[in-house]
């Protein structure tokens, strides 16, 4: 027999899952809002925590928002309702809706986001790109290899499909007929693993927010070809894959939740034009 879950029941679930002692210092995960003792039936996952994820979570009466980005990622001095932020706070707790995040603890773990993103694109058995932790079975990124070879540009083809579409697109930097096996993935901003790609082996990273002179010079260096990707998109994927194992988490203790995936885009570019070539 199983019953609702309370709110503190999830966070500690989350938190076994995703401890936050493995966040970067500088980063603000956890619970946002919410009473402990609540009930939660319904859970919304999504990317960001905006103003549209609310209203979605309102529309599926969800008690708890999970959030990959934080709301507060700097210190505050006032969540008061003259400022975006704030009206989503005042929001929320209008509403009696809780909001918690898990940003790089979810980023190093095992499995995390960028699991989810090599799952998604097809890589068989990912291994971190930059260990951390005695076990090396965290870090950041993955690295893993494709069922069969194919070329860059039938590659990047792959991962258009595999994500979910947005206005950024699917952007290619490298030799567009060479050989690609060896993937390297990293969810959201992998600019710091441009060199460990290309050191362990990797034909391309797949990655989201490069740069042009990084980019450029990386290239130029010899390193990896690129694919880049909406940040929004690059992560995406692991929405599913957490809210499954909490699922299951629960379940294991005698309790149930349902959750809902946004499939809402809050990739902040809303056109792509392109001249002649």
């Amino acid at each position: 027999m199983t019953s609702a879950s309370s709110l503190a029941q999830v966070v500690a679930a989350l938190e076994r899952r995703y401890p936050p002692s493995t966040a970067e210092p500088w980063d603000a995960v956890g619970l946002v809002c919410g009473d402990p003792a609540a009930r939660v039936e319904r859970i919304l996952w999504a990317v960001d925590p905006v103003e549209h994820v609310v209203d979605e979570a309102l529309a599926c009466n969800a008690e708890l928002i999970i959030t990959h980005h934080p709301l507060f990622l700097t210190g505050v001095h006032s969540v008061s309702a003259t400022t975006p932020k704030g009206r989503i706070i005042h929001r929320l707790i209008g509403s009696g809706i809780a909001l918690y995040c898990a940003h790089t603890n979810a980023d190093v773990a095992d499995p995390g986001v960028s699991d989810a993103l090599a799952t998604a694109l097809g890589l068989t058995s990912p291994k971190p790109l930059m260990p951390a932790g005695e076990s090396g079975s965290t870090g950041l990124g993955r690295i893993g290899d494709l069922a069969d070879a194919t070329t860059l540009a039938d590659f990047a083809a792959t991962v258009a499909i595999a994500l979910p579409s947005t206005h950024h697109g699917v952007r290619v930097a490298g030799d567009l007929s060479r050989r690609v096996r060896r993937v390297a993935v990293c969810g959201g901003s992998g600019d710091s693993l441009l060199a460990a790609a290309t050191a362990q082996g990797a034909d391309v990273l797949v990655t989201a927010d490069l740069k042009h002179h990084r980019a450029l010079e990386h290239l130029e260096d010899g390193g990896c070809a690129i694919i880049d990707v909406a940040h929004w998109a690059s992560e995406w994927p692991w929405l599913g894959l957490a809210a499954g194992l909490l699922e299951e988490d629960l379940a294991t203790e005698g309790s149930t939740v349902v959750s809902i995936v946004s499939a809402r885009p809050t990739d902040p570019w809303a056109m792509t034009l392109r001249g002649a070539l």
